[in-house]
């Protein structure tokens, strides 16, 4: 029996054509509701980049399981206030400052993210076009000599695969989750998206197995690894398909509603 629903944002319930949830996609929730299963996100995007959906959620895994935390129960429109941070695991300040100095070095266009702030340093043209791409705003605008004393939960690196082996071994306490040719995500070592599903599991009393999670992209395998039942969107890469029980269909064509009806249906 499901009991928690955990979802990626960006190509799960947002389109990366029309950027809103779809209609199929509110059907599904109040399913999944009416089933009095949880519903919570999961994503690589800080709190401060989560827009505010017409969703119901019980929670957040942001920053790929940097900072998990259940959200207040109230009708208040937005994101609802924190209730209370179940994980909190920054990136060591040893790794941060040598990705800093490299990148100051090597003119590298970064983005970081603190608890409740993100600033971007050496904006080029590609980071123009990721942030339209996202449809989010662009990030305060800092030199890197601002940025040491800031405590990073997740650093976003503009930089190419061909770079992932030099920043893996410049930052030992760190991994690099990447869904993107662009870019790729920096987080403690500790942290991923199956660590913040575990997090949340353990503070509500449920089971590994009675969990569903839905994503579509490279940071989002080692969750649907580790639900019950891991749903890759139609649109994710064969890495992540392969990583799932189920594909579903994609996300501009309901893809979350198709596999919720015949989940729910299956266990009735």
């Amino acid at each position: 029996m499901i009991k928690a629903a955990f979802f990626d944002i960006d190509g799960t319930l947002l389109s990366f054509q029309t950027h809103r949830v779809s209609t199929g996609t509110l059907r599904a929730f109040d399913r999944l509701h009416r089933a009095g299963i949880r519903t919570f996100i999961s994503t690589g995007r800080p709190r401060v980049l989560i827009p505010s959906l017409p969703l119901h959620f019980d929670g957040h895994v942001t920053m790929n399981g940097g900072r998990v935390y259940t959200l207040q129960n109230t009708p208040a429109t937005g994101i609802p206030p924190i209730d209370k941070i179940l994980v909190a695991n920054p990136i060591p300040l040893a790794d941060s400052e040598a990705y800093l100095r490299l990148a100051e070095e090597r003119g590298v266009c970064l983005m970081v993210f603190t608890a409740e702030e993100m600033y971007v340093s050496q904006v080029n043209d590609t980071a123009i076009r990721l942030h339209q791409s996202l449809d989010i705003p662009m990030p305060t605008v800092a030199p890197i000599s601002e940025l040491h004393d800031k405590e990073a939960y997740q650093i976003i690196s503009i930089t190419p695969p061909q770079m992932d082996a030099e920043l893996s071994a410049l930052m030992p306490s760190c991994h690099m989750p990447r869904w993107s040719d662009v870019f790729t995500d920096i987080v403690n070592r500790t942290n991923s998206k199956a660590s913040g599903l575990e997090a949340i599991c353990h503070h509500y009393g449920i089971q590994q197995q009675e969990t569903l999670a839905f994503g579509d992209g490279g940071n989002d395998i080692d969750m649907l690894r580790w639900a019950g039942i891991g749903v890759a969107m139609g649109n994710a890469a064969d890495d992540v398909k392969q990583a799932a029980d189920r594909v579903t269909a994609d996300v501009d064509h309901e893809g979350i509603e198709q596999a919720v009806e015949e989940i729910l249906s299956a266990s009735l």
